[in-house]
């Protein structure tokens, strides 16, 4: 297979809205970006979403709405594009995580693939994440073998860190190897902290922890999760540390941001320990890039130079919905999306079951 044009789709663990990327790739070395755009969900809709998320499961009328939102994105991206859909060969359609436990041998994103396809009438690949965890190993992160290909030209050892609701972080070394896993916390905590306690769903520019005191108790008693403990790789679901801000419960509306914001950052720099050679530095993609409070933290603790993607080129909103067009490809090609080194699997593996629309 050529470069062909493929559609990615993400809806992430911030659960803001859906991302729509188009690029044109051959699914190996070419990542060539068309068109990006999100489109946010509706708070009625994310309330349900973030209730789904919290039971482990969906309904098939949430389903099948998520499923239509997907559809709509990808009309609306291939509109901005001037592309029509019959010259669109995939459809990378990663669908809603609301449950993430390999260590059980159990993985969930919610999402009809079948129903996409008919909807959008381009064939789609989705469920990029089950043949990993039913292998055994961690389902992620996914997006590494897509970091290394937009990586080729910069200096190794270089890492890249996905700062979502959960961070993740992909090493490169000197010659291409790839170490992946989720360092912890990216801004789910601090996220959930902001919206109930200054009805904002997010610390806008990371201000309300700019105002506050770490408290390094707290602190410390976040940082002893057995997670931290674990050899990588290793992955995370999202509300794994919701618990734990229970720890914060006496604490001001800034110093618990402060703390929160400190724990992502140090929890990264823990993560960093486990790697074989330091990076040189760290390119950060993700909404944590946009928060300067969490971005001073991280270099004052990895004391190496830590910038936005994109001072590289790179699109940071767009990123994760071109990583599953490119997979997409990948997976059309019988390519590996997956490694012992980034997930744990056994072997390398491909992922990923396609969906032919109606003929």
């Amino acid at each position: 297979m050529s470069a062909v044009l493929a559609v990615g789709l993400m809806s992430g663990t911030s659960m803001d809205g859906v991302d729509a990327a188009l690029i044109e790739t051959d699914g190996e070395s070419l990542a060539r970006p068309r068109a990006f755009l999100t489109i946010p969900y509706e708070s009625a809709f994310r309330s349900r979403l973030a209730s789904a998320v919290a039971a482990g499961r969906a309904d098939a009328a949430l389903v099948e709405e998520l499923t239509h939102l997907h559809a709509g994105a990808v009309g609306r991206v291939l509109k901005e594009a001037g592309v029509e859909s019959g010259t669109v060969a995939l459809v990378g359609f990663h669908g809603h995580t609301v449950l993430h436990a390999p260590a059980e041998r159990r993985t969930l994103q919610i999402g009809d693939g079948s129903l996409l396809a008919r909807l959008t009438g381009i064939a789609v690949v989705g469920d990029f994440r089950s043949a990993d965890v039913a292998a055994g190993g961690e389902g992620a992160p996914l997006a590494p073998v897509f970091h290394r290909a937009l990586a080729a030209l910069l200096e190794k050892p270089v890492a890249v860190l996905n700062i979502g609701g959960v961070a993740n972080l992909t090493w490169i070394g000197r010659d291409e190897s790839l170490i992946a896993f989720d360092t912890g916390p990216g801004n789910a905590l601090i996220d959930d902290w902001a919206l109930r306690h200054i009805g904002h769903p997010m610390d806008l520019d990371g201000a309300l922890a700019a105002a506050g005191r770490v408290e390094e108790s707290a602190l410390a008693g976040l940082l002893a999760d057995p997670y931290f403990k674990r050899r990588a790789p290793k992955s995370l679901d999202r509300n794994h540390f919701a618990g734990l801000a229970a720890r914060l419960a006496d604490l001001g509306p800034e110093d618990g941001a402060a703390t929160l914001t400190e724990f992502t950052a140090a929890a990264v720099a823990l993560a960093a320990r486990q790697l074989p050679e330091p990076p040189r530095r760290w390119i950060v993609t993700g909404g944590g890039r946009r928060n300067p409070t969490l971005m001073a933290a991280l270099a004052r603790r990895l004391a190496v130079p830590v910038e936005p993607c994109e001072s590289v080129g790179w699109d940071g909103d767009a990123l994760e919905a071109q990583a599953f067009a490119y997979m997409a490809v990948r997976s059309a090609k019988g390519l590996p999306i997956s490694y012992p080194e980034t997930t744990g699997a056994p072997r390398a593996m491909t992922g990923g079951r396609l969906f032919k629309p109606a003929a």
